[in-house]
């Protein structure tokens, strides 16, 4: 089969024959159809997100595919069939504390990183290997919507932060850093969720506007101005008054004192999840006064990916048109101009704009 291997961080991947993967117990091959590429991802594969990748890999994080065969331990899974495929693999030697590797991406410690070299490689090929538990049916979605089915992958991360604070239909939320591919999309699963209110939170003016007139009244705008005080004034303006709970999605060249600033927001017993990247390349730590956590009750929690459950429930929002993934903008590429694909992904990393790699085109 064909596949985008990276030998080496700071190489553009090459398409090149390599061979097919087979299907051994708790697996299953899966024939892909369509994968998102990241905005960051020139970022990952240049190596400045320093992410423990071990080349030579093929990269690519989950994506929309049929299955190809079923290990002997799949009872339900046929030939044919469509399926999402969650690049989010945890060890099954700990319920509790697995190890956990995002195939083809990324992974949390030593154990991780030893998961991700049986589940090494990701989904920038024709075909992947991929654990049993981490395929879900697509039931009856068209095959022709498959490049836009892909993007699940960009809406799960801000789902698992809002089921992690048990975001409930009826409460405020504040996203912070709206703007950007993630965090516009935690807007979108915020209201299909059933938010009273999202206050979208971002540099981008021309974004948060977009953000208003795409989904109305229930959203509200503040652009930071980088006066923390000022800005925090502007949130709890935005807001009406104290949010339920914050979700900060910030990349790591953000300061730490947005993310504060965001935090300080939220009411008596709300909750604040942390799922950015803040501070992960240098730059100072994220500093709450304890007076204020401990008085007002107040949940900070971090939050990487989200359960294993969360996909068939995002699958079921979608499929009944609460998220609706037809407002995505989508753009393909065939397997061969992979290359292409991460230099159109960098520059096109806006909100509900998907870069999807199709590799079956040629």
């Amino acid at each position: 089969m064909l596949a985008a291997v990276m030998d080496d961080f700071g190489t553009p991947l090459d398409v090149r024959e390599v061979p097919d993967p087979g299907a051994h117990g708790g697996e299953v091959v899966v024939e892909v159809l369509a994968t998102c590429v990241l905005p960051y991802a020139s970022e990952v594969f240049g190596g400045a997100r320093r992410y423990p990748l071990e080349p030579p890999v093929i990269p690519g994080l989950g994506g929309v595919g049929r299955v190809v065969t079923a290990g002997p331990d799949s009872t339900r899974l046929t030939p044919g069939e469509l399926v999402w495929c969650d690049a989010t693999v945890r060890s099954r030697d700990d319920a509790t504390t697995p190890d956990i590797t995002l195939q083809g991406w990324s992974s949390r410690g030593d154990g991780g990183l030893r998961l991700s070299r049986h589940f090494h490689d990701g989904s920038f090929a024709e075909r992947m290997s991929v654990p049993t538990e981490c395929v879900h049916r697509l039931s009856d979605v068209d095959t022709v919507d498959a490049a836009r089915w892909a993007a699940l992958g960009v809406y799960l991360v801000p789902y698992g932060g809002l089921l992690a604070a048990e975001f409930r239909a009826g409460e405020s939320l504040l996203v912070s850093s709206a703007t950007g591919n993630f965090g516009s999309a935690a807007v979108s699963v915020g209201l299909a969720m059933g938010a009273r209110r999202v206050v979208a939170v971002g540099r981008n003016r021309h974004v948060l506007d977009d953000l208003r007139t795409r989904f109305g009244d229930r959203v509200r705008a503040v652009a930071l101005t980088g006066d923390a005080e000022a800005d925090r004034a502007a949130m709890l303006a935005a807001a009406g008054g104290p949010v339920d709970m914050v979700l900060d999605l910030l990349p790591p060249s953000v300061d730490a004192s947005v993310v504060r600033a965001a935090a300080m927001t939220v009411r008596e017993y709300g909750r604040v999840v942390l799922m950015g990247g803040v501070g992960m390349l240098g730059g100072d730590d994220l500093s709450l006064p304890y007076p204020w956590l401990m008085r007002n009750s107040v949940t900070v929690r971090g939050q990487w990916m989200y359960p294993r459950d969360a996909n068939g429930r995002l699958i079921e929002l979608a499929r009944a048109g609460l998220l609706d993934l037809g407002q995505d903008s989508v753009h393909t590429f065939p397997l061969a101009h992979i290359n292409e694909a991460i230099a159109h992904a960098a520059a096109h990393g806006g909100p509900f704009t998907r870069t999807v790699l199709t590799p079956g085109d040629r």
